[in-house]
C-alpha cells in the first residue's frame, strides 16, 4: 500500500495546461515516456488518461474517472503550488468537491498556498495529518496537507534531470 492508505499512484501527463504556455512545453509523447521511466507500471501507472477521455480540464476529468472507474476511491495528488493557485483554475470548487485531495508539501510554496485564497474557503474541510490512511473513500471536499519535508522536486526539474542523466552528464 503506497502512503496514505492508496493502493495506486497515477502520473496524469495531461496534454496541456491552460495556465501555461505552450511553448516551451515538451510533447505530450515526451512528457509521457519521461513519467513512466519514473514509474514502475503496476503500483505507480504514468498516463495520458486525459487524452482518452478528451478532457483537458480538471474539473470535466475528475467526474469521468469516476464514471469510467465507478468502484474507485481516487484521491487528487496535488503540490502545495498547485493548491495556491487553485482559484485560478476553472470551476475550482468543484474540482474540491469532486475528491478528496492529499497536498505534497513544496519549497516557498506551502505557506502561501496555506495563506491563500482556496484554504480560505476550503480550511474547515481540512483533516490531521494523521488521518491520511482514511483520506480514500473520504467525503469530499476533504484535504491533508501531507506531513513531511517541503518537496523540491517538479515535473520541469526532473525532466530536465532526466535529459541530463540520459545525455551522460552529472545532474
Amino acid at each position: 500500500m503506497i502512503h496514505g492508505g492508496l493502493d495506486q499512484l497515477w502520473l496524469m501527463v495531461s496534454p496541456g495546461n491552460p495556465l501555461k504556455p505552450a511553448a516551451g512545453m515538451a510533447p505530450l509523447a515526451e512528457r509521457l515516456a519521461s513519467a513512466r521511466r519514473l514509474a514502475d507500471g503496476r503500483r505507480i501507472i504514468a498516463t495520458d488518461i486525459e487524452r482518452h477521455l478528451h478532457t483537458s480540464y480538471t474539473a470535466k476529468t475528475l467526474p469521468a474517472l469516476r464514471k469510467k472507474f465507478p468502484r474507485a476511491e481516487f484521491v487528487w495528488l496535488m503540490g502545495a503550488d498547485n493548491l495556491g493557485q487553485l482559484p485560478k483554475w476553472g470551476r475550482w470548487l468543484t474540482i474540491a468537491e469532486a475528491m478528496p485531495m492529499l497536498i505534497v508539501p513544496r519549497p516557498g510554496e506551502t505557506r502561501r498556498a496555506l495563506a491563500g485564497q482556496a484554504v480560505a474557503r476550503l480550511r474547515r474541510h481540512r483533516l490531521p495529518g494523521c488521518s491520511g490512511l482514511k483520506l480514500a473513500g473520504a467525503k469530499a471536499p476533504a484535504w491533508i496537507l501531507l506531513p513531511g519535508r517541503e518537496n523540491p522536486a517538479s515535473a520541469t526539474a526532473l525532466r530536465q534531470t532526466i535529459a541530463q542523466v540520459s545525455k551522460g552528464e552529472t545532474p
